[in-house]
């Protein structure tokens, strides 16, 4: 069977500094995988070279089966890769109903298109109300992004993301800066609005890495050390020395 995403022998170097070294990752359709790692292990840079804003210098990155290392990100977008970011970017000065419409617009391959009614695209209209009710975000439909809570926002972002209804979605980050109960409301949701997508994430928040995650991937050093089941990784002496110490074998979900 076809991984949904594959990475095979991925080097990325900025001057002398190799930040990732040989990275093979593979992660299957509906899976949720997490990627995990101290700061500086080179997580954000791996999501940087599978959603195209930078390039790696060896190695072979592909999306169901098509190689997509060398193309742009939006290109790499239309074949059905969506990304949300680590800093919240929305359209501060537009709706929660307008941010989400524009994602869903081209999506459906409309685009801007100025010379068709918005009322008319019963299309667009009709799926943009369906993630305004998923992410339970109706009573805000006309509320400026920039006049959300922060929490608010993280789930429009997600819905911008799911709006181009790609099938694999990578995650930067979404609980953080989050409250506990913030946080526990999020996990839901992220279960809830991405049932049967290909999600990777990266995420700090060990309860929420153990709740959502199918599959841990633990990177060092720009290198996977280990990418298997949230219990085999718990239960990992080597990771725990290199990575997680003690701490994870207490890693609770939220209550």
């Amino acid at each position: 069977m076809t991984a949904a995403l594959s990475l095979r022998g991925v080097h990325k170097r900025f001057g002398n500094t190799a930040v990732i070294q040989g990275v093979d990752l593979e992660v299957q359709t509906s899976e949720r995988v997490a990627i995990i790692g101290p700061n500086g292990a080179g997580k954000s840079t791996l999501f940087h070279l599978i959603s195209g804003k930078l390039q790696p210098q060896q190695g072979r990155i592909e999306l169901h089966g098509q190689r997509i290392d060398g193309l742009p990100a939006h290109a790499i977008h239309r074949m059905g890769l969506a990304r949300s970011f680590q800093i919240t970017n929305l359209f501060a000065g537009m709706s929660v109903y307008e941010n989400l419409r524009c994602s869903v617009l081209w999506s459906l391959g409309h685009g801007y298109s100025c010379w068709k009614l918005l009322s008319g695209m019963k299309d667009a209209n009709e799926r943009t109300e369906s993630l305004l009710d998923q992410l339970g975000l109706g009573h805000k439909r006309h509320s400026m992004a920039m006049n959300l809570t922060y929490a608010e926002q993280r789930a429009l972002e997600l819905g911008v993301t799911l709006g181009s209804n790609s099938g694999v979605l990578l995650l930067d980050e979404p609980t953080a800066g989050m409250s506990r109960s913030e946080t526990r409301h999020f996990i839901d949701l992220i279960r809830q609005v991405t049932h049967g997508k290909t999600l990777l994430m990266v995420e700090h928040d060990m309860g929420v890495v153990f709740e959502l995650a199918d599959k841990i991937a633990v990177l060092v050093h720009g290198q996977v050390m280990a990418y298997d089941t949230p219990t085999k990784v718990r239960e990992n002496p080597q990771v725990q020395a290199a990575y997680l110490g003690g701490h994870i074998s207490g890693a609770t979900h939220h209550a």
